[in-house]
């Protein structure tokens, strides 16, 4: 592919021939050579033109060709980054042989600022795992769940790190378009490729899990809340509960209960919503709902501030003293916590997709690094406070909102926020399950609809099936973040960068040392989530 990076014409003076053509030509939207059409050929001044060269020629074809193999609306057939010269050789020249180099182009249109890539980074990896956070504060422990916030996000920081770096690590070869899969492949052949495709499918499929259970419980306490609370609300008038009036509402709550269940009706009345939409080929429309996530999470924060606020602290470290509010500091069930952040940090699997937008590459690391950080203090905040306002320690859920009534107006508005922010990410997950799983078994992203529904029924079956016999997200969190961490987070990022060291001979003890620590902490890490 050298030859593609080849000047394609002699050098021309654009500015002598084609008055006008210059940065004014090159809009946001066109960030790749096109043809200009006969009709919209830009008058020639001059007797000594440039000709367009075979090559050059050759080169427009392949480029349109690429265009035309899916519609205009559609990126992900765009042309690759080999058969595109470099953005210096880039010019916009016409079939009957004129051509002009355009002056002073850049790539970075359409390119993230370093404060949009934090915040794509922060609502990235904000998702269900902060519902579970004071909960893994109390199985650890206060002090020592703080503490271990502040440890995973500094060991999962560092192996994300890694994976960043993954690619330079790899000279013979132009990595610039690789994923991190890509990279386990060159390292460890296609035991790496199907292994890593397999640990980032389980991360997919746990997460669409959580998912479907918590949409179960949103869309229940929704439910209830309009049949029963609402009514009741309007029933104040004297004389209106008479003894018939109890009676028959009795019976109302009964029958109520039978059809609207948590666990035995309502997850499979989600079926009939969500199943269809994971069919969709492009999930295009539910991507422009991606702000929802933001929003609930800003609410979220909202209500734990407020909810603290109006409860206030109940911290008692006394040891010898038995009461409700007692903190223990140190709790053996604290790799439940580890667990939990192993999915919450989680961002190795796309961070390098995530930051091949970012405008300053030589900026990369440090806005990683703010992004964590920002994300470690938000899961510090909500668990900490939550942990800290409940007076009885042991009654936080696995979902802190179950703490709080179905008649509770802000956590009814924070169900409703989450309910319909999951209802648009979930296809969502879906397609990415589809096109790392079906793109890699049959090498197309939409074999036919059977082989979708095939995948989306399996997908969706088992997330009925855990919200029916084990709604337990902390759970589920766990074990499926200590199941995809052991690859993704511990032991890829670390042997990849040995073996590297290994092949410059430039490893040390040290160095051997820490990152063997890594992959074994991440083996404990699973292996302690059977334990506890």
């Amino acid at each position: 592919m050298g030859d593609d990076a080849q000047a394609l014409l002699d050098p021309v003076n654009s500015e002598e021939n084609y008055p006008g053509v210059g940065k004014s030509l090159v809009h946001s939207q066109f960030r790749r050579p096109f043809h200009v059409e006969p009709t919209n050929i830009v008058s020639i001044k001059g007797e000594d033109l440039q000709r367009v060269t075979a090559q050059a020629s050759a080169m427009s074809s392949r480029i349109q060709y690429y265009g035309r193999l899916a519609s205009p609306s559609e990126n992900a057939l765009i042309a690759p980054d080999h058969v595109i010269p470099d953005p210096e050789e880039i010019f916009i020249y016409s079939p009957l042989g004129t051509a002009a180099k355009v002056e002073g182009y850049s790539d970075s249109s359409g390119k993230n600022s370093s404060i949009m890539t934090i915040f794509m980074i922060w609502n990235t990896m904000m998702g269900t795992s902060v519902l579970s956070i004071p909960w893994g504060i109390k199985q650890a422990g206060f002090t020592t769940g703080v503490c271990i916030i502040f440890l995973m996000g500094v060991l999962t920081l560092y192996c994300c790190y890694r994976v960043l770096k993954s690619q330079g690590t790899i000279s013979d070869v132009d990595t610039s378009s690789w994923e991190f899969h890509d990279v386990c492949k060159y390292y460890f052949g296609s035991f790496g490729q199907w292994s890593s495709l397999l640990f980032s499918v389980v991360s997919l499929v746990g997460a669409m899990v959580v998912y479907w259970v918590l949409m179960s419980n949103f869309l229940f306490n929704t439910g209830k809340f309009v049949y029963i609370i609402c009514p009741i609300a309007g029933t104040d008038s004297p004389g209106s509960n008479t003894t018939q009036d109890i009676s028959a509402n009795r019976t109302d709550l009964q029958e109520f209960g039978m059809w609207w269940s948590k666990t035995d009706t309502v997850p499979f009345y989600l079926i009939v919503v969500l199943l269809p939409l994971l069919n969709f080929k492009s999930p295009s429309f539910f991507a422009k709902f991606n702000v929802l996530g933001t929003l609930s999470v800003i609410f979220l924060i909202s209500l734990v501030t407020l909810k603290t606020a109006h409860l206030g602290f109940h911290l008692d470290f006394q040891w010898f003293t038995s009461t409700d509010s007692f903190v223990p500091e140190f709790r053996l069930s604290f790799p439940q916590l580890t667990g939990v952040l192993t999915l919450a940090f989680f961002l190795h699997n796309c961070v390098i997709t995530l930051l091949k937008n970012n405008r300053n590459q030589a900026k990369n690391v440090r806005d990683l690094t703010v992004a964590y950080f920002l994300v470690g203090l938000t899961y510090l905040y909500v668990g900490v406070m939550i942990f800290a306002a409940f007076p009885s320690k042991d009654c936080i859920q696995q979902n802190f909102l179950d703490n709080f009534p179905s008649n509770d107006i802000m956590s009814f508005f924070a169900r409703i926020f989450l309910l319909f922010q999951m209802t648009t990410v979930y296809p969502l997950l879906g397609y990415f399950v589809r096109v790392q799983l079906l793109g890699h078994v049959f090498g197309k992203v939409y074999p036919s609809i059977f082989h979708v529904l095939a995948l989306n029924v399996a997908v969706v079956g088992a997330g009925v099936i855990m919200a029916r016999f084990n709604p337990n997200i902390g759970g589920i969190i766990r074990y499926s973040g200590a199941i995809c961490g052991l690859a993704f987070v511990f032991v890829y990022p670390a042997l990849i960068h040995l073996i590297s060291q290994y092949r410059t001979r430039e490893l040390k003890w040290p160095s051997l040392i820490f990152h063997v620590f890594l992959m074994v902490l991440g083996l404990a890490n699973l292996i302690s989530q059977f334990l506890m």
